[in-house]
Protein backbone atom coordinates (compact mmCIF):
# COMPACT_ATOMS: atom_id res chain seq x y z
CA UNK A 1 0.00 0.00 0.00
CA UNK A 2 1.69 3.26 -0.74
CA UNK A 3 1.94 5.65 1.39
CA UNK A 4 -0.73 8.49 0.23
CA UNK A 5 -3.22 5.86 -0.25
CA UNK A 6 -2.75 5.16 3.76
CA UNK A 7 -3.32 8.53 4.87
CA UNK A 8 -6.48 8.74 3.12
CA UNK A 9 -7.18 5.79 4.48
CA UNK A 10 -6.50 7.24 8.24
CA UNK A 11 -8.75 10.29 6.78
CA UNK A 12 -11.65 8.81 6.13
CA UNK A 13 -11.74 6.69 8.85
CA UNK A 14 -11.64 9.87 11.15
CA UNK A 15 -14.11 11.50 9.41
CA UNK A 16 -16.47 8.59 9.69
CA UNK A 17 -15.91 8.81 13.33
CA UNK A 18 -16.05 12.57 14.03
CA UNK A 19 -18.93 13.76 11.77
CA UNK A 20 -22.10 11.55 13.46
CA UNK A 21 -20.32 13.32 16.91
CA UNK A 22 -20.46 16.37 14.98
CA UNK A 23 -24.18 15.91 13.95
CA UNK A 24 -25.57 14.65 17.46
CA UNK A 25 -24.09 17.28 19.86
CA UNK A 26 -26.03 18.03 22.63
CA UNK A 27 -27.93 21.42 22.61
CA UNK A 28 -26.61 23.86 25.53
CA UNK A 29 -28.75 24.39 28.80
CA UNK A 30 -30.83 27.16 27.85
CA UNK A 31 -33.81 28.68 29.90
CA UNK A 32 -37.04 30.44 27.97
CA UNK A 33 -36.33 34.53 28.04
CA UNK A 34 -38.32 36.93 25.95
CA UNK A 35 -37.70 38.14 22.58
CA UNK A 36 -38.90 40.98 21.24
CA UNK A 37 -37.64 41.66 17.41
CA UNK A 38 -38.72 44.64 15.24
CA UNK A 39 -38.91 42.96 11.37
CA UNK A 40 -38.65 46.38 9.51
CA UNK A 41 -38.79 46.10 5.42
CA UNK A 42 -39.27 47.31 2.04
CA UNK A 43 -39.76 45.99 -1.36
CA UNK A 44 -41.29 46.58 -4.59
CA UNK A 45 -43.32 43.60 -5.53
CA UNK A 46 -41.64 43.25 -8.83
CA UNK A 47 -38.78 42.24 -7.11
CA UNK A 48 -40.30 39.88 -3.66
CA UNK A 49 -38.19 38.73 -0.97
CA UNK A 50 -37.73 35.54 0.43
CA UNK A 51 -39.20 33.94 3.44
CA UNK A 52 -39.05 35.95 6.60
CA UNK A 53 -37.70 34.01 8.58
CA UNK A 54 -38.63 34.31 12.52
CA UNK A 55 -37.35 31.57 14.03
CA UNK A 56 -35.01 29.29 12.05
CA UNK A 57 -35.39 25.39 12.47
CA UNK A 58 -34.56 24.17 15.70
CA UNK A 59 -34.17 27.40 17.51
CA UNK A 60 -33.26 26.42 20.82
CA UNK A 61 -36.03 28.14 23.54
CA UNK A 62 -35.54 25.36 26.21
CA UNK A 63 -33.21 22.48 27.56
CA UNK A 64 -32.41 21.01 30.56
CA UNK A 65 -31.14 17.71 30.73
CA UNK A 66 -30.06 17.90 34.23
CA UNK A 67 -33.02 18.80 35.64
CA UNK A 68 -36.22 17.28 33.99
CA UNK A 69 -38.16 18.21 36.61
CA UNK A 70 -38.64 21.72 34.59
CA UNK A 71 -40.38 19.72 32.45
CA UNK A 72 -39.07 21.71 28.95
CA UNK A 73 -39.86 18.70 26.98
CA UNK A 74 -43.34 19.56 27.18
CA UNK A 75 -43.01 23.34 26.19
CA UNK A 76 -45.34 24.40 23.76
CA UNK A 77 -46.25 27.76 22.32
CA UNK A 78 -49.65 29.55 22.34
CA UNK A 79 -51.69 32.48 21.47
CA UNK A 80 -53.15 35.64 23.14
CA UNK A 81 -56.16 34.95 21.57
CA UNK A 82 -57.50 31.41 19.41
CA UNK A 83 -60.59 33.95 17.87
CA UNK A 84 -58.44 37.18 16.45
CA UNK A 85 -55.94 37.21 14.54
CA UNK A 86 -54.46 40.75 15.62
CA UNK A 87 -51.66 39.25 17.53
CA UNK A 88 -51.64 36.16 16.12
CA UNK A 89 -54.77 33.23 16.30
CA UNK A 90 -54.27 29.79 17.77
CA UNK A 91 -55.41 27.82 20.48
CA UNK A 92 -54.66 29.63 23.83
CA UNK A 93 -53.85 26.05 25.62
CA UNK A 94 -51.43 23.52 24.73
CA UNK A 95 -53.42 20.72 23.78
CA UNK A 96 -52.41 16.71 22.85
CA UNK A 97 -51.71 17.57 19.08
CA UNK A 98 -49.60 14.04 17.88
CA UNK A 99 -50.18 15.33 14.17
CA UNK A 100 -46.65 15.63 12.44
CA UNK A 101 -46.14 18.88 10.39
CA UNK A 102 -45.86 22.62 10.66
CA UNK A 103 -49.04 25.17 11.51
CA UNK A 104 -50.33 28.15 10.29
CA UNK A 105 -50.88 30.81 12.93
CA UNK A 106 -53.17 33.85 10.74
CA UNK A 107 -52.01 37.35 11.61
CA UNK A 108 -53.64 40.12 10.99
CA UNK A 109 -51.59 43.13 8.95
CA UNK A 110 -52.98 46.85 8.56
CA UNK A 111 -52.42 49.22 5.91
CA UNK A 112 -51.11 52.38 7.38
CA UNK A 113 -52.83 54.57 5.16
CA UNK A 114 -56.10 52.77 4.07
CA UNK A 115 -57.11 50.78 6.73
CA UNK A 116 -57.17 47.65 4.61
CA UNK A 117 -56.77 44.71 6.81
CA UNK A 118 -55.35 41.25 5.48
CA UNK A 119 -54.80 37.60 7.43
CA UNK A 120 -51.31 36.04 6.11
CA UNK A 121 -50.58 32.54 7.63
CA UNK A 122 -47.38 32.44 9.80
CA UNK A 123 -45.75 28.95 10.23
CA UNK A 124 -44.47 27.37 12.49
CA UNK A 125 -43.47 24.04 14.88
CA UNK A 126 -41.53 22.26 17.50
CA UNK A 127 -39.12 19.34 17.79
CA UNK A 128 -38.56 17.78 20.74
CA UNK A 129 -34.56 17.55 22.01
CA UNK A 130 -33.81 14.61 24.10
CA UNK A 131 -31.60 14.30 27.46
CA UNK A 132 -29.59 11.63 25.28
CA UNK A 133 -29.09 10.46 21.87
CA UNK A 134 -31.30 7.16 22.13
CA UNK A 135 -33.04 8.66 18.97
CA UNK A 136 -30.94 7.15 16.15
CA UNK A 137 -28.09 8.92 17.25
CA UNK A 138 -29.14 12.10 17.53
CA UNK A 139 -30.49 14.14 20.04
CA UNK A 140 -33.82 15.39 18.38
CA UNK A 141 -36.68 13.11 18.26
CA UNK A 142 -37.76 12.46 14.84
CA UNK A 143 -41.21 14.85 13.42
CA UNK A 144 -42.22 18.73 13.97
CA UNK A 145 -44.96 19.20 16.20
CA UNK A 146 -48.04 22.45 16.21
CA UNK A 147 -46.34 24.88 18.09
CA UNK A 148 -49.12 24.28 20.76
CA UNK A 149 -48.68 20.63 20.98
CA UNK A 150 -47.94 18.84 24.38
CA UNK A 151 -47.53 15.68 22.97
CA UNK A 152 -44.26 13.92 23.56
CA UNK A 153 -43.36 10.09 22.38
CA UNK A 154 -39.60 10.25 23.28
CA UNK A 155 -37.63 7.36 22.10
CA UNK A 156 -36.62 3.65 24.29
CA UNK A 157 -33.71 4.95 27.11
CA UNK A 158 -34.03 8.85 26.08
CA UNK A 159 -36.37 11.44 27.80
CA UNK A 160 -37.62 15.07 26.08
CA UNK A 161 -35.65 17.92 27.95
CA UNK A 162 -36.37 20.79 25.55
CA UNK A 163 -37.67 21.74 22.79
CA UNK A 164 -36.21 23.87 19.74
CA UNK A 165 -38.91 25.68 17.32
CA UNK A 166 -39.27 26.98 13.70
CA UNK A 167 -41.14 30.29 12.42
CA UNK A 168 -41.38 32.35 9.49
CA UNK A 169 -43.73 34.30 6.89
CA UNK A 170 -43.28 32.63 3.65
CA UNK A 171 -43.29 34.21 0.45
CA UNK A 172 -46.59 32.92 -1.29
CA UNK A 173 -48.14 34.93 1.72
CA UNK A 174 -45.77 37.95 1.69
CA UNK A 175 -47.38 37.95 -2.12
CA UNK A 176 -50.83 38.86 -0.49
CA UNK A 177 -49.95 42.32 -0.10
CA UNK A 178 -50.43 45.17 -2.43
CA UNK A 179 -48.48 48.71 -2.02
CA UNK A 180 -48.75 50.34 1.39
CA UNK A 181 -47.42 50.48 4.67
CA UNK A 182 -48.31 47.15 6.51
CA UNK A 183 -48.17 46.90 10.10
CA UNK A 184 -48.88 43.55 12.14
CA UNK A 185 -47.54 42.14 15.56
CA UNK A 186 -47.46 38.29 16.83
CA UNK A 187 -47.05 37.32 20.02
CA UNK A 188 -46.51 34.10 21.69
CA UNK A 189 -45.91 32.60 24.86
CA UNK A 190 -43.94 29.96 25.97
CA UNK A 191 -45.89 27.18 28.73
CA UNK A 192 -44.78 24.01 30.36
CA UNK A 193 -47.86 21.92 32.03
CA UNK A 194 -46.55 23.48 35.66
CA UNK A 195 -45.49 26.94 34.43
CA UNK A 196 -47.68 29.83 32.25
CA UNK A 197 -45.83 32.28 30.12
CA UNK A 198 -42.08 31.76 30.77
CA UNK A 199 -41.41 33.86 28.36
CA UNK A 200 -43.20 35.71 25.45
CA UNK A 201 -41.86 35.93 21.46
CA UNK A 202 -43.30 39.24 20.05
CA UNK A 203 -42.50 40.02 16.55
CA UNK A 204 -43.39 43.82 15.52
CA UNK A 205 -43.53 43.97 11.45
CA UNK A 206 -43.20 46.93 9.45
CA UNK A 207 -43.35 46.30 5.67
CA UNK A 208 -43.07 48.85 3.43
CA UNK A 209 -44.24 47.37 -0.24
CA UNK A 210 -44.34 49.55 -3.70
CA UNK A 211 -45.61 48.58 -6.96
CA UNK A 212 -44.30 51.10 -9.26
CA UNK A 213 -44.91 48.99 -12.19
CA UNK A 214 -48.21 48.85 -11.26
CA UNK A 215 -48.71 52.91 -11.71
CA UNK A 216 -51.80 53.99 -13.50
CA UNK A 217 -54.74 56.32 -14.73
CA UNK A 218 -57.58 53.96 -14.28
CA UNK A 219 -60.94 54.85 -16.13
CA UNK A 220 -63.47 52.85 -14.65
CA UNK A 221 -65.69 52.99 -17.07
CA UNK A 222 -63.80 52.48 -19.87
CA UNK A 223 -60.97 48.93 -19.88
CA UNK A 224 -59.18 50.00 -23.41
CA UNK A 225 -56.00 52.38 -23.41
CA UNK A 226 -57.76 54.97 -25.55
CA UNK A 227 -61.41 55.10 -24.64
CA UNK A 228 -63.87 57.29 -26.41
CA UNK A 229 -65.68 60.14 -24.60
CA UNK A 230 -68.34 62.17 -25.84
CA UNK A 231 -69.03 65.91 -24.77
CA UNK A 232 -72.56 65.51 -24.42
CA UNK A 233 -73.58 68.71 -26.03
CA UNK A 234 -77.27 69.61 -26.31
CA UNK A 235 -79.40 72.19 -28.46
CA UNK A 236 -81.20 74.97 -26.94
CA UNK A 237 -84.21 75.61 -29.61
CA UNK A 238 -84.73 78.87 -27.84
CA UNK A 239 -81.49 80.67 -27.59
CA UNK A 240 -80.36 79.04 -30.52
CA UNK A 241 -76.97 77.63 -28.51
CA UNK A 242 -75.12 74.44 -28.38
CA UNK A 243 -73.06 73.14 -25.40
CA UNK A 244 -72.54 70.89 -22.65
CA UNK A 245 -70.81 68.69 -19.60
CA UNK A 246 -69.35 65.76 -19.58
CA UNK A 247 -67.72 63.50 -17.12
CA UNK A 248 -64.96 61.65 -16.37
CA UNK A 249 -64.50 59.18 -13.65
CA UNK A 250 -60.75 58.96 -13.01
CA UNK A 251 -58.64 57.53 -10.09
CA UNK A 252 -54.80 57.74 -9.75
CA UNK A 253 -52.81 54.85 -8.69
CA UNK A 254 -49.47 55.74 -6.89
CA UNK A 255 -48.28 52.14 -6.02
CA UNK A 256 -47.25 53.73 -2.87
CA UNK A 257 -50.82 52.96 -1.35
CA UNK A 258 -51.80 56.78 -2.08
CA UNK A 259 -49.38 57.61 0.18
CA UNK A 260 -47.55 59.98 -2.12
CA UNK A 261 -46.15 63.48 -1.74
CA UNK A 262 -47.59 64.96 -4.67
CA UNK A 263 -49.22 63.66 -8.28
CA UNK A 264 -48.38 65.56 -11.27
CA UNK A 265 -51.18 65.63 -13.64
CA UNK A 266 -50.95 67.03 -17.00
CA UNK A 267 -53.46 67.09 -19.46
CA UNK A 268 -52.86 68.83 -22.62
CA UNK A 269 -54.84 68.96 -26.20
CA UNK A 270 -52.99 66.18 -28.77
CA UNK A 271 -54.41 66.94 -31.90
CA UNK A 272 -53.16 67.77 -34.85
CA UNK A 273 -54.19 71.50 -34.69
CA UNK A 274 -54.13 74.27 -32.57
CA UNK A 275 -56.69 74.58 -29.77
CA UNK A 276 -58.72 77.39 -29.20
CA UNK A 277 -58.77 79.82 -26.76
CA UNK A 278 -60.48 77.50 -23.41
CA UNK A 279 -56.82 75.38 -24.36
CA UNK A 280 -58.89 72.41 -25.58
CA UNK A 281 -61.13 71.80 -29.01
CA UNK A 282 -62.54 69.28 -30.89
CA UNK A 283 -62.63 69.82 -34.96
CA UNK A 284 -65.32 68.58 -37.81
CA UNK A 285 -63.84 65.14 -39.13
CA UNK A 286 -64.03 66.56 -43.01
CA UNK A 287 -60.55 68.30 -42.13
CA UNK A 288 -61.60 71.81 -43.01
CA UNK A 289 -60.39 74.82 -40.28
CA UNK A 290 -61.75 77.59 -39.46
CA UNK A 291 -63.77 78.96 -35.98
CA UNK A 292 -67.08 77.39 -37.40
CA UNK A 293 -65.43 73.74 -37.82
CA UNK A 294 -63.81 73.93 -33.90
CA UNK A 295 -65.93 73.72 -30.55
CA UNK A 296 -63.83 74.58 -27.62
CA UNK A 297 -64.19 73.49 -24.05
CA UNK A 298 -62.50 73.35 -20.74
CA UNK A 299 -60.99 70.83 -18.57
CA UNK A 300 -61.79 70.68 -14.88
CA UNK A 301 -60.31 68.28 -12.33
CA UNK A 302 -61.82 67.42 -9.17
CA UNK A 303 -59.63 66.88 -6.18
CA UNK A 304 -60.56 65.83 -2.49
CA UNK A 305 -63.56 68.41 -3.32
CA UNK A 306 -61.96 71.34 -4.84
CA UNK A 307 -62.48 71.88 -8.34
CA UNK A 308 -59.00 72.58 -10.23
CA UNK A 309 -58.70 73.80 -13.21
CA UNK A 310 -56.91 72.30 -15.92
CA UNK A 311 -55.00 74.19 -18.71
CA UNK A 312 -53.27 72.61 -21.74
CA UNK A 313 -50.09 71.33 -21.58
CA UNK A 314 -49.43 72.44 -18.00
CA UNK A 315 -48.77 69.99 -14.79
CA UNK A 316 -51.10 70.23 -11.94
CA UNK A 317 -49.16 69.16 -8.45
CA UNK A 318 -51.79 67.42 -6.07
CA UNK A 319 -51.15 67.81 -2.73
CA UNK A 320 -52.13 66.12 0.16
CA UNK A 321 -52.35 62.81 -1.30
CA UNK A 322 -51.72 60.96 2.16
CA UNK A 323 -55.32 62.38 3.35
CA UNK A 324 -57.73 62.36 0.62
CA UNK A 325 -60.62 60.13 0.12
CA UNK A 326 -59.58 56.65 -1.25
CA UNK A 327 -61.42 54.42 -3.63
CA UNK A 328 -61.38 50.49 -3.45
CA UNK A 329 -60.64 49.09 -7.23
CA UNK A 330 -59.53 46.24 -9.28
CA UNK A 331 -57.05 47.26 -11.56
CA UNK A 332 -56.54 45.52 -14.58
CA UNK A 333 -54.09 42.66 -14.25
CA UNK A 334 -53.94 42.46 -10.67
CA UNK A 335 -55.69 39.82 -8.25
CA UNK A 336 -55.81 42.06 -5.54
CA UNK A 337 -58.15 45.02 -4.87
CA UNK A 338 -56.10 48.80 -4.31
CA UNK A 339 -56.90 51.74 -3.21
CA UNK A 340 -56.34 54.63 -5.75
CA UNK A 341 -57.16 58.94 -5.25
CA UNK A 342 -60.24 59.75 -7.43
CA UNK A 343 -59.77 62.64 -9.58
CA UNK A 344 -62.76 62.78 -11.93
CA UNK A 345 -62.62 65.55 -14.26
CA UNK A 346 -65.63 67.54 -15.99
CA UNK A 347 -65.44 68.85 -19.54
CA UNK A 348 -67.30 72.07 -20.01
CA UNK A 349 -68.48 72.96 -23.42
CA UNK A 350 -69.55 77.08 -23.09
CA UNK A 351 -72.79 77.69 -25.30
CA UNK A 352 -72.17 79.01 -28.56
CA UNK A 353 -74.87 80.42 -31.56
CA UNK A 354 -75.46 77.00 -33.44
CA UNK A 355 -75.40 79.44 -36.76
CA UNK A 356 -71.63 79.67 -35.88
CA UNK A 357 -70.76 76.51 -35.97
CA UNK A 358 -70.87 73.86 -39.33
CA UNK A 359 -73.68 70.90 -38.16
CA UNK A 360 -71.64 67.48 -38.36
CA UNK A 361 -69.19 64.79 -36.23
CA UNK A 362 -66.68 66.70 -34.14
CA UNK A 363 -63.66 64.95 -32.55
CA UNK A 364 -60.17 65.31 -31.32
CA UNK A 365 -57.96 64.02 -28.67
CA UNK A 366 -57.32 64.64 -25.23
CA UNK A 367 -53.92 63.16 -23.34
CA UNK A 368 -53.84 62.68 -19.40
CA UNK A 369 -50.51 62.13 -17.63
CA UNK A 370 -49.11 61.43 -14.15
CA UNK A 371 -46.06 61.96 -12.73
CA UNK A 372 -44.93 60.79 -9.52
CA UNK A 373 -42.42 62.48 -7.16
CA UNK A 374 -38.64 61.62 -8.00
CA UNK A 375 -37.68 61.04 -4.42
CA UNK A 376 -39.72 58.00 -3.59
CA UNK A 377 -39.57 54.68 -0.69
Amino acid sequence: MSRRLWWWLVLFCALVVMVPQAMAQRPPETHPTDEHRDIVMSWDRSAMPGDIVLMPPRTLLAYDHVDLGKRYGELHLTCVSDSSAERGRCPVEGIEDGVVGLREIPLQFVEQRSGMRVELNVRGGLERALNNRACMGDFWQLGIMAPWSTHVTGCPGAIAAGVGAQLALEMPETGKLVAGIWSATLELRANTPDTRHLATYTYRFELTITDYDAVSIYLPEFQEAAPTVGLNLSYDPIARTVGGRAHLDMCLYDGLGSQSEYLGVTVRDSGTRPPGPTGYSVWHTDGAGGDSQRMDYTVTLDHNGARIPLRNGVEEQLRNIDTARLRLVMLPGMSQPVFCVPTPLTLDTPRVPIDEKRSGAYQGDLKVELRLPTSRP
